[in-house]
């Protein structure tokens, strides 16, 4: 997809991975309306644009809010004059404990912005973008989607839910003018835990091990994603970890499951 001169929308645009996507939109031409939770988040991005962008609008908002939602598309084509793509990026983390052990609160709040909001945006948005010469709509998955990460179950259950609906999805489009990626981030270096509410848990040094794949910077993902974008790339890995676990979760799911499971021990006290 060409970039330059479209509307492009982003959610979890507030910080991390979203607020460095926005910027590599702005940076090549794009239009961008920038949705989060945060209204810190979103100012500071604006910030970061500098002062009255024209190409740039701010839209406070909690996506997991399905009449909220429905009311967005308006808000975007009053701002932008339309809609040409949708980037689903906000999500949010479970707190690193056993199923066991998580309550429900935590698993409704989980599956409600990860799954449900990526949903509720795209079927807000799915109309309008049928209309456009070409159109894109992009849903971050997460490693953690295609590979068992104990601690993280309900959190990767959601984003299981992301990866087959967005594969579902582009199935669906495949004969129209919509293009449909899933993206699939590895450790990236953001603040998704605290932004989550939940407690950050230490990880001790073992033999180096956790050097092995040194987490990937917020502005680096962005970069891949968004040439995966004008590539009109169905997956996009970004990360050596999610390319690595990725192959070998295909290959051998049993001795993967058992690989990152070790791994996570310490997180979980065992």
């Amino acid at each position: 997809m060409r970039i330059n001169g479209k509307v492009f929308l982003v959610t979890g645009a507030g910080g991390g991975i979203g607020s460095e996507i926005a910027l590599a939109l702005l940076s090549k031409g794009a239009s961008v309306a920038a949705i989060d939770l945060s209204e810190e988040g979103l100012t500071l991005l604006q910030e970061k644009v500098g002062k009255n962008p024209k190409n740039i609008s701010i839209h406070t908002l909690n996506i997991s809010d399905r009449e909220a939602v429905a009311k967005l598309p308006e808000a975007i084509i009053k701002s932008h004059g339309t809609i040409d793509a949708v980037i689903n990026n906000a999500g949010i983390v479970q707190p690193f404990v056993t199923v066991n052990d998580l309550d429900y609160a935590a698993i409704e709040r989980v599956m409600n912005v990860n799954f449900y909001g990526t949903l509720y945006m795209t079927k807000a948005f799915l109309p309008y973008l049928l209309k456009r010469p070409e159109a894109y709509i992009l849903n971050v998955s997460s490693m953690g989607g295609f590979l068992p990460v104990p601690g993280q179950s309900v959190y990767g259950a959601s984003k299981a839910a992301v990866k087959l609906f967005t594969e579902g999805l582009y199935g669906e489009l495949l004969d129209s003018n919509v293009h449909v990626s899933v993206v699939f981030p590895g450790a990236t270096n953001t603040k998704i835990t605290e932004n989550s509410g939940v407690k950050t848990p230490s990880m001790p040094s073992t033999n180096g091990e956790q050097q092995s794949f040194p987490m990937l910077s917020a502005g680096k993902a962005a970069e891949i994603i968004v040439r995966g974008i004008e590539k009109n790339k169905p997956q996009i890995f970004t990360g050596s970890d999610s390319n690595m676990m990725n192959k070998l979760y295909r290959l051998n799911p049993i001795f993967a499951t058992k690989l990152i499971t070790k791994k996570m021990q310490s997180l979980l006290g065992a």
